[in-house]
């Protein structure tokens, strides 16, 4: 395990020296949209159930149940793995994170545990909470010294623990400075993607009973409600992932995992920077999913989207949509404009689009 968590920190390194802002070429804009897509595995395991990648540079971290995390990587095309106790349990990670040092994974469930890496070569326990309702879904970090967490309510809102120091020490917000929590609004651990980040703004994507998105402008200091138009009502419905492209342009989507074919309201799309959404594809495919992200340098126009029955792309904002592939995916991240990476139920894998 030692050398797994230097690896992890020599790659966040590498990242970070390595990182540099990507221009739009005119040949990228009006590139032809995808007509297949590829698919790679690089893991392959019968005990895993993956909802839970990180993109550093090339490579690919993850974490998963039973304890487990780890890397992919690309240039030496291996995966290395290993686990991480707490007491007598394997706790099941649904959520990491990276800064310009760190790595981060957040267990689901009661109690949850997050750990970052650590100096002495081992993971370290950063934030520990033990509560009969505790749940949670979803990390990311807006710079390398500030991240946000959420997960289901304990209290009379949407639990939300905020970091200033780099990961350090970790604050759960009173729900006094949150808005209140409708009765069965809470959120779905299915792709570590219930929060989007664009500079300082930031919006948390609810689900169950009510489905609607928090909104702050200032890093978590001051909170916003906005109401979305997504099938709602029950404990399984509502949204479960978002992705901006900027800080105007949205997307949402879920739908009911129960009911994967159901079409009518699980997509929808902002403008305006999530204070109203529209519903997009009403009656069209895909049904449910549980990631969504945008295409780099693609101005908002291409999405892809994955649940367990395959993989959706739209090449027009949302409007309309095709099955790429049957291959079914919990969640997904892009490392360009035509190369993601993916992982669900058994297994990880590269993704070409062409």
């Amino acid at each position: 395990m030692k050398k797994l968590i230097y690896l992890l920190v020599f790659i966040v390194f590498a990242c970070k020296n390595s990182s540099e802002e990507k221009e739009v070429t005119k040949e990228q804009s009006e590139r032809n949209s995808f007509k297949k897509v590829e698919v790679q595995t690089i893991l392959e395991t019968d005990s895993l159930s993956i909802r839970a990648i990180e993109i550093i540079g090339n490579n690919l971290v993850f974490a998963a149940n039973h304890g487990t995390y780890g890397l992919y990587n690309s240039q030496r095309d291996t995966v290395k793995t290993s686990t991480q106790t707490f007491q007598d349990s394997l706790p099941e990670f649904r959520a990491v994170a990276s800064t310009g040092t760190d790595f981060f994974m957040l267990s689901a469930g009661n109690p949850a545990l997050l750990y970052k890496t650590g100096d002495n070569g081992q993971m370290q326990l950063v934030y520990k909470e033990v509560g009969e309702k505790v749940f949670y879904d979803a990390m990311a970090f807006w710079n390398n010294k500030e991240g946000i967490a959420m997960g289901d309510p304990t209290d009379d809102c949407i639990s939300i623990i905020i970091t200033r120091n780099g990961g350090n020490s970790w604050q759960k917000l009173d729900c006094s400075q949150l808005p209140e929590a409708a009765e069965g609004e809470a959120a779905f651990a299915a792709s570590n993607s219930n929060i989007a980040i664009q500079g300082d703004e930031t919006w948390i994507l609810t689900g169950g009973k009510k489905s609607r998105v928090l909104y702050s402008p200032d890093k978590g200091k001051n909170w916003k409600l906005f109401e979305t138009p997504l099938i709602q009502g029950e404990a399984t419905t509502g949204g479960y992932s978002m992705d901006f492209y900027d800080e105007n342009r949205g997307i949402i989507i879920g739908g009911d995992y129960t009911n994967p074919e159901a079409n009518e309201a699980n997509k929808a799309m902002t403008s305006d920077g999530g204070k109203t959404w529209k519903l997009v594809a009403k009656g069209q495919e895909p049904g449910y999913k549980s990631s969504v992200r945008y295409v780099p340098d693609s101005d908002a126009k291409e999405i892809v989207a994955v649940g367990f029955s395959g993989i959706d792309y739209s090449h027009d904002g949302g409007v309309t949509w095709k099955k790429l592939s049957d291959e079914g995916f919990y969640t997904i991240r892009f490392l360009n404009d035509s190369t993601a990476y993916a992982a669900g139920r058994g297994r990880m894998a590269k993704l070409n689009f062409h």
